[in-house]
Parts: C-alpha cells; sequence; structure tokens
C-alpha cells in the first residue's frame, strides 16, 4: 500500500506551552482537548505532530523523539529560526527548548540534519534524504567534528562531545583549513552553552571570531552567549 500517513505521539507537561512553542515555527493547532486526557495536534504543510500532557511529567528526562526526513535542511532551518527570533528575539541554541544548527553527521551515512528540542524534551530529528558525501580527504578535525556531532546531537552527550572535541582542537596541524577550524570552535562554543559554561563559551566563540566573522551562527552564538550571562546576572 502506498500513502500511509504516520504521526508520532509524544509526551509533554503541558500542551499549550507545546503548542505556543510549535506556533512560533509556522505550526498550526488542529485539534486541542482536555478530557478525558490533555491532548493537542500540530501541522506545519504536510508535518504532523500530536502531543499528550502529562501530571508530573518532567522534560528532563524524556526519551521522547521522532525523525523528520525533508528535502531541503537549510530551508526549514531558516524558518524555524526567524519563527524564534520573532518570537524569542533570538535563536534558541541552548536549555529548553533550543534548536541546533544543520551539521553533517559521521553516522547514518552521512546524512546532514538538525535538531529541535522542545518544552516537552522531545527531540524532532531533522534530517536530509540525501546523504552528503565526504569531498575527498578527510582531516582528524573534520573527523572529530562529525562525531562529537554525533555524540551531542544524536545521543545527548554533550560533555563527551566537548571532551573529544577539546583533544582534536588542541592537535591542530599548522596548515588546517582557517573555515574549519572556525566551525569546529562555534560547534565548542554551542556545547559550552548547553553545558552553562559560559567562560568557554566566549573563548571558543571569540577564537571562531578571529578566524571567520561572518555568517549566522556567530551572530546567534553571541545573542545565546550574552541572554545567558544577563539571566546570570540577574539570578
Amino acid at each position: 500500500m502506498a500513502n500511509e500517513v504516520s504521526v508520532p505521539l509524544l509526551p509533554c507537561r503541558d500542551i499549550d506551552e507545546i503548542a505556543e512553542f510549535y506556533a512560533a515555527l509556522g505550526f498550526r493547532r488542529t485539534y486541542r482537548q482536555e478530557r478525558p486526557n490533555p491532548y493537542v495536534a500540530l501541522r506545519r504543510e504536510d508535518l504532523h505532530l500530536h502531543f499528550f500532557g502529562m501530571p508530573g511529567f518532567d522534560p528532563e528526562t524524556s526519551y521522547g523523539s521522532c525523525l523528520v526526513l525533508v528535502d531541503d535542511i537549510g530551508a526549514l532551518h531558516r524558518a524555524f529560526a526567524d519563527g524564534m527570533r520573532a518570537a524569542y528575539g533570538r535563536v534558541l541554541v541552548s536549555g529548553l527548548p533550543r534548536m541546533t544548527r544543520p551539521r553533517v553527521r559521521r553516522n547514518s551515512d552521512r546524512l546532514t540534519g538538525f535538531s529541535v528540542v522542545d518544552p516537552g524534551g522531545n527531540w524532532i530529528r531533522i534530517t536530509a534524504k540525501a546523504p552528503v558525501r565526504a569531498p575527498g580527504p578527510v582531516s582528524h578535525l573534520r573527523r572529530t567534528l562529525e562525531n562529537a556531532v554525533v555524540l551531542a546531537d544524536s545521543k545527548g552527550d554533550h560533555a563527551q562531545a566537548a571532551k573529544i572535541l577539546d583533544g582534536a582542537l588542541g592537535k591542530v596541524p599548522p596548515d588546517e583549513d582557517p573555515a574549519l577550524m572556525a566551525e569546529a570552535l562555534a560547534y565548542r562554543a554551542e556545547l559550552a552553552l548547553v553545558l552553562d559554561d559560559t567562560e568557554t563559551a566566549a573563548e571558543a566563540l571569540e577564537a571562531a571570531r578571529e578566524l571567520d566573522d561572518t555568517g549566522a551562527e556567530l551572530a546567534e552564538l553571541a545573542e545565546a552567549l550574552a541572554a545567558k550571562a544577563g539571566s546570570s546576572e540577574e539570578g
């Protein structure tokens, strides 16, 4: 048979909190109920996500996850980023909710992708339908960066990802590609923000800027760092 539709059903603490977050990403609510159990259905074009509320649910311990295969990773990420900026004033890169950037992953046939971690702690893993092929020889730093992405963005082990990336960054040969160095340092800053290590985040971000001060990623990281530093001062 063809044309079947599979819809993930994911847990959350509050269906209205979930609906508000996904509205910022361009989803509309197609159904909502309070009884006999909290339930909300959301849709963005052909992407359907349904959620059920659980009293006392802890998003930090959630195992909720689903895979979304798309043709254009970049376009969807830009749309989500624009929605976050409109709703929150910046792209959310740490805490709950948050979103990672599209990166090549060493597993899954080098499929590129990014993840949205919603207020319910659910990982919505956006993945390209077609793999990204390696452009010839791959350096040690490139391999390590891709492995770090697998550890953090697929497994959720940000501390181990930071550890192996630090090891590779400490052994970079003199002829390493500056653009790759900047990419690795930017990802190290992102990992530090998730780990609430603002000092390392600031150092990595500054080092990345010295190599390549272009692109939206560094601006997003700077905004996230400023917001985290501001919240720490208020506390």
